[in-house]
């Protein structure tokens, strides 16, 4: 796989988690990566992506809740777009994940899913995946 993939994501919400860890692995199978490294980035200053929980969406509802109550729009807040939160979030959480394909496949816990965060929506955003592959990747090393 030369260079990268690009997700579009469409977001509905303000705030917003979409699980993006299908759209991942079906660009993994389609490349045909035995084992490497994929990178998940998305190039906006007012969204992250993070890993965590996917069989219960009541993980997502609180931690969206929880930013929302801890991070509020205040009055004292500089920025002149009026989205300083969203930036806030941004920084809090991460613009990138790193993963470990490994025969084929991403190696996740059982119950993890690659999340696109959204911060400032509705939008559409961008996700980007970059495969590393290693051809003498040591084996039992």
């Amino acid at each position: 796989m030369n260079g990268y993939k690009t997700i579009n994501v469409t977001t509905t919400r303000g705030v917003e988690f979409i699980d993006i860890t299908r759209e991942i692995k079906r660009i993994i199978s389609e490349q045909q990566v035995k084992d490497g490294i994929a990178l998940v980035y998305t190039p906006h200053t007012t969204a992250g992506i993070t890993i965590n929980e996917n069989a219960d969406p009541a993980v997502t509802e609180d931690i969206t809740e929880f930013i929302r109550r801890k991070i509020p729009h205040e009055p004292y807040f500089g920025h002149m777009e009026g989205n300083s939160p969203a930036h806030i979030m941004s920084s809090l959480f991460s613009a990138s994940e790193t993963l470990i394909i490994d025969n084929g496949q991403l190696v996740l816990g059982t119950w993890q899913a690659i999340w696109f965060c959204e911060f400032d929506g509705p939008r559409t955003r961008k996700v980007l995946l970059k495969i590393i592959t290693d051809s003498n990747v040591q084996e039992n090393f």
